[in-house]
């Protein structure tokens, strides 16, 4: 019989909260939808679970840590004051304090969101990365000879696809220079624009910290978009039900994929985790090629845990149960020894 925990749930507040805020209301909601299926799941399986919402006030959580005392903290926390450049942050206070938390440590955080840094590094392993240049905010925008059309401009930290539309194409360089003025000043943000890769979207999940399983692939299949037009994975595209719908997008279990190709998909994924110091569990998205080759696109650390999402459902099809998932996270985090 595995002993059961004290487990602190920490999430997200979006506006100043109390220590012992009951948030029942807003799980109920869509918007909550992960924390509700990881509070029900805690349940489910005997731990006794306290939520703990955090916006701006780090002291509220060494309130509740002297009133619960948990085993471990569960950590769905991606923003402070409504940033999500801090989550990193939060996370290195943990390790400060010596806190075992679940989902992935401060530097794995850290080399992720920065897509520039993360291609630049798994590039230099020799890992395919497509061509692609960062322009910052306080440089004149122009585009490198060497970077060719079509290319994708996107905010160099955003997640979820925030930022990424269908002008997040450009053809040709009025446009190149339009849509990264456009992301400077709109989202305060230095870009990245980087060649697209015609292909297949992949998503594989991964979790460990010694040892990594790799759970089967997902891809984002588009039904209805015409053959000319680009397919990317925009804001739209992951979030907007009714946008889906009508460019038949969907996500699935691959068809078709050879065995020996899944077996070097899962292997480069390993190198990528490993390569970005990433610990707990992580969604790596890919683009491959019509010749087979695999292209890395960002890699996404504690991705989003709702039990319809593709982190859950590939662990699911791995024969993992939705509360067995959320127990090998927790278990994993309980051992995890950081630096």
């Amino acid at each position: 019989m595995k002993k059961k925990l004290k487990v602190l749930v920490l999430f997200d507040g979006t506006s100043p909260t109390t220590v012992d805020q009951d948030f029942s209301k807003e799980m109920k909601t869509k918007d909550w939808k992960t924390e509700a299926n990881v509070m029900a799941a805690l349940g489910a399986l005997g731990h006794t679970a306290e939520h703990l919402a955090i916006f701006d006030d780090v002291d509220l959580l060494r309130q509740k840590l002297e009133t619960f005392a948990p085993d471990v903290l569960f950590n769905l926390v991606e923003q402070f004051k409504n940033n999500p450049g801090f989550d990193q942050n939060i996370v290195s206070f943990f390790e400060m304090q010596g806190l075992p938390f679940t989902g992935c440590g401060s530097t794995g955080l850290i080399l992720c969101k920065h897509k520039g840094i993360s291609k630049k590094i798994l590039h230099y392993h020799r890992i395919h990365v497509p061509n692609f240049v960062v322009v910052p905010r306080s440089q004149r925008i122009a585009r490198p000879r060497q970077l060719k059309f079509p290319i994708l401009v996107k905010p160099v930290k955003e997640e979820a696809s925030y930022g990424i539309s269908q002008a997040s194409f450009v053809e040709n360089d009025e446009q190149f220079r339009e849509r990264v003025a456009f992301i400077h000043e709109k989202h305060e943000s230095d870009v990245i624009a980087e060649e697209y890769i015609d292909g297949r979207e992949l998503y594989v999940s991964l979790m460990g910290n010694a040892r990594l399983t790799v759970f089967p692939i997902r891809e984002l299949v588009f039904r209805e978009v015409p053959p000319n037009e680009p397919k990317i994975a925009t804001y739209s595209a992951k979030w907007d039900e009714e946008y889906r719908k009508r460019w038949g997008l969907e996500n699935q279990f691959p068809e078709g994929l050879d065995p020996a190709l899944v077996a070097q998909v899962e292997q480069t994924c390993k190198r990528i985790y490993r390569l970005l110091t990433i610990d707990g569990y992580a969604r790596i998205d890919l683009r491959l090629t019509a010749a087979n080759e695999i292209y890395f696109i960002e890699a996404n650390p504690n991705p989003h845990l709702a039990e319809d999402e593709d982190f859950a459902l590939s662990a699911g099809k791995a024969g993992l149960s939705y509360p067995q998932l959320i127990d090998r996270i927790i278990r994993q985090g309980l051992k995890a020894l950081r630096d």
